[in-house]
């Protein structure tokens, strides 16, 4: 047996991008244009923030523009002010995270459970700390280069940067990935302000048009490619491995002797 992406998708792409600027709105229409799904990462009280505010010129989606620039796409936890978490005492890494999920899920309307580290920096005690605020999954900085999921979602590391330099080979590798990876994952991630500041668009659309459209990839979100994984490993097996119980609300796709197979949620499957 091996695990597919819902509709039997082998593959999937999500993109996570930081800081709620302005230029997310030129990426967002890439992204719709081409029917990719990203995870955009909100530090709330930057939210309308313009040049005069801020010293490098920098200017911030409005809090009212939230819900609608960002409606086709999940909206998470990047800390109220953006800061350097490795300083903070525990109650201020509390309020640094809860006071920006109360603020995101007021401005949206929906419930927020993911997140991203301000400058890529976590530890155990972090991790932890995220876990009491209702916190599902948190990504960092480091690249793995690779398409294997995470193994712990609070220690979520992308596959590249948006400008790596191998962004593209990275790309086609996993157009062609191989078999032996299950639920291959491909997760860029980065800050639009980066397309922005150079006027260089070209990059993240050429990429965008080469990976979308392929009908074996799952394209989503970090918070539904967490829900899905999340509930593959909720799977219940009996003792001699001939059925599985699927005690999740979501339906899992596998394969099984060269076919396609759902288990429904509260279903029991035979394997044999």
């Amino acid at each position: 047996m091996k695990f597919l992406y819902p509709n039997g998708k082998k593959q999937a792409l999500t993109f996570s991008f930081d800081d709620n600027q302005i230029f997310d709105k030129r990426l967002i229409e890439i992204f719709d244009k081409y029917n990719l799904k990203c995870t955009f990462n909100i530090n709330s009280g930057t939210l309308g923030v313009t040049a005069d505010q801020n010293s490098d010129g920098n200017v911030y989606v409005k809090p009212e523009e939230v819900k609608e620039v960002y409606k086709n796409h999940e909206v998470a936890v990047h800390g109220v002010d953006h800061k350097y978490i490795a300083t903070l005492t525990d109650v201020m890494i509390v309020n640094e995270f809860l006071e920006d999920r109360k603020a995101l899920e007021s401005l949206t309307g929906k419930l927020v459970q993911g997140a991203a580290y301000a400058f890529g920096w976590h530890n155990e005690r972090i991790m932890n700390i995220l876990k009491t605020v209702g916190i599902k999954y948190s990504r960092g900085v480091d690249a793995t280069y690779g398409f294997f999921p995470p193994q712990d979602f609070l220690d979520w590391k992308p596959t590249c940067h948006q400008a790596d330099a191998c962004l593209k080979d990275l790309g086609n590798q996993f157009l062609d990935c191989p078999g032996y990876i299950e639920l291959p994952l491909m997760y860029v991630w980065g800050h639009s302000y980066e397309f922005g500041r150079s006027g260089n668009w070209t990059d993240i659309e050429e990429f965008c048009k080469m990976m979308s459209g392929r009908d074996y990839i799952w394209y989503a979100t970090n918070m539904e490619i967490y829900n899905y994984i999340n509930a593959t490993r909720s799977l219940e097996f009996f003792a001699d491995g001939n059925k599985v119980y699927n005690p999740t609300l979501i339906e899992i796709c596998v394969e099984l002797s060269g076919k396609t197979i759902t288990i429904k949620p509260g279903e029991t499957v035979s394997l044999s």
